[in-house]
């Protein structure tokens, strides 16, 4: 890959970067918040199941999303790394280049197209 399309990754993943932080520390906000507001016996959460259920159902997103989000983070730090080592866009699986287009769509992608069918 050369230099300046590799630079343009970099960039378009540093924005991606920033704005899963910026995501991430909403969520962790917001988590916050909610746990402040509430104790541990959940006197809030009403005394019928459909709003004990609802209120469960929430939290449980609320851990989905901040998972997701942190896994992607990890992820494009990843790719950021392969950029400064100079392996960025090579597949981990199979050793071959990742496609240019795949990488527009998935830009912190770590396998080839064939590779990642298989997984």
């Amino acid at each position: 890959m050369d230099k300046k399309t590799s630079e343009n990754f970099q960039k378009k993943l540093e924005k991606e970067r920033d704005d899963l932080k910026r995501q991430l520390e909403l969520v962790q906000r917001k988590s916050m918040r909610e746990q402040e507001e509430s104790s541990a016996d959940f006197p809030d959460y009403g005394d019928k199941d459909d709003e004990n259920a609802a209120e469960v159902a929430t939290f449980a997103d609320n851990l989905s999303i901040e998972s997701d989000l942190k896994n992607n983070l990890q992820n494009v730090e990843e790719a950021l790394q392969k950029i400064k080592d100079g392996k960025f866009g090579v597949c981990e699986k199979c050793g071959q280049d990742i496609k240019v287009e795949r990488l527009n769509i998935y830009p912190s992608a770590s396998l080839c197209m064939q590779c990642s069918q298989k997984k």
